[in-house]
């Protein structure tokens, strides 16, 4: 475990990366990689193993998997045919694909799947419908995020069980319908303003008007057979993933894998669509917030706010640690430890327990938005080359936005003024 100048030197380590990334325009996957090991090897000494152990696995076969699939999907003319195939669907109502686009991107989390599932299936066809639908793919990004995050907490989501276990372990009870439906209201909340910040209110303006772009017209076509097995192959993962759990990176990867393998040159440059930039970035992150949480840095912040004797304001600094850690690393993990971090503090009874625990839960999951998170990565991964960096400078600074209203917004509603 690390001492107190370890956790000042990793604080000031992960704001110097920053700071280095923005003014030189460096990856800061690659900063980050190179800071754990002058802060892992060289100072705490770990050995190999220890040092990179928090390296994301999981989640690099995720974001090469899926970005691999649809760049073979890409390629085939498969996303093509079926973003052509939803454009004659909405022809001039361009107004209701953004809402369109967040409840089709809640309902596999509120059957059961994680976020990252959900946006690895979402987020591909909807950024491809907003750019043939001339829509701003910052918004149809977040709306992804944020439909993905109104599932968060239904009983079905491991989250939610996270939740309702965590606090079941520390003899606390809390209200699984009020965590359920705050989570969703305050969610499409913050899809209204995603609208309307985005562009939302000129395309009311716009409805069914002569001057409304028109989508370019196509003409229907029979899916070729190369392509018949391409979307056989999406929903066979689809439902794999969702109704057997099983690790959608991987079957991504053999799908793409599969399909050239099949019908060969059809199906070539696919692995030149996987995001490695995309990949750089998020696995460096995680893998330092790994080193941080493996040195007991956010367990050290946690028990100095469980320490304070104002109960408020010790509520309101555990939402913004949430906040601010999640952003950067698994929702499930932190949200599991910080749960059990504040369960002193919470069996205190200096603030309603179900309301804590609501304004925590949405203060460590409306942030992954955050690019560095893996639904949003999946987002920014799945962006055009062109519209990429647009769109992790948009899930930036929203996720800044979420980073310091969440915590004081979800405090006050939840906290204190019930």
């Amino acid at each position: 475990m690390g001492s107190g100048w370890f956790h000042t030197l990793g604080i000031l380590g992960l704001a110097l990366i920053f700071i280095i990334g923005t003014w030189r325009a460096i990856n800061l996957g690659a900063l980050s990689l190179v800071a754990v090991f002058l802060l892992g090897d060289l100072v705490m000494k770990e050995d190999p193993a220890t040092l990179w152990r928090g390296f994301p696995v999981d989640l690099l076969i995720l974001l090469v998997g899926v970005t691999y699939l649809f760049g073979v999907a890409a390629a085939n003319g498969t996303v093509e045919r079926l973003v052509s195939a939803a454009s004659r669907r909405v022809e001039r109502r361009r107004v209701w694909i953004p809402w369109f686009v967040f409840a089709v991107s809640a309902l596999p989390t509120m059957a059961g799947a994680l976020g990252s599932a959900a946006a690895a299936l979402v987020a591909p066809i909807a950024l491809r419908l907003a750019e043939r639908c001339s829509l701003d793919r910052r918004m149809v990004g977040l709306m992804v995020l944020h439909g993905v995050a109104c599932g968060n907490f239904s009983p079905l989501n491991p989250l939610g069980v996270i939740v309702i276990q965590g606090t079941e372990r520390a003899g606390l009870e809390i209200s699984a319908a009020a965590l359920f439906l705050a989570n969703i209201a305050y969610n499409v909340l913050l899809g209204v303003v995603i609208f309307v910040a985005f562009g939302g209110l000129r395309l009311m303006r716009e409805g069914r008007g002569e001057d409304a772009p028109r989508v370019e017209p196509s003409l229907p076509e029979k899916f070729r057979h190369d392509q018949v097995a391409t979307v056989i192959a999406l929903l066979v993962i689809t439902v794999a993933a969702l109704a057997f759990d099983l690790n959608i990176g991987i079957l991504a990867l053999a799908a793409a894998v599969c399909l050239q393998l099949l019908f060969g040159s059809a199906h070539a440059g696919g692995e030149r669509k996987i995001a490695w930039d995309v990949v750089l970035l998020v696995c460096g992150i995680v893998t330092y917030v790994a080193m941080l949480q493996r040195q007991g840095t956010v367990d050290m912040i946690g028990g100095h706010i469980a320490a304070l004797d104002s109960p408020l304001l010790g509520a309101l600094l555990i939402c913004v640690v949430g906040a601010t850690t999640s952003a950067f690393a698994s929702s499930a993990g932190i949200l599991g430890a910080m749960i059990l971090l504040a369960a002193p503090f919470m069996l205190q009874g200096g603030v309603g327990v179900t309301g804590f625990v609501i304004a925590l839960a949405i203060s460590s999951t409306v942030v992954d938005s955050s690019p560095f998170s893996t639904a949003g990565a999946l987002v920014v991964a799945n962006a055009t080359e062109t519209e990429r960096e647009r769109v992790y400078r948009g899930l930036l600074f929203w996720a800044g936005v979420m980073v310091l209203t969440a915590p004081l917004a979800s405090w006050l509603l939840f906290v204190v003024l019930p």
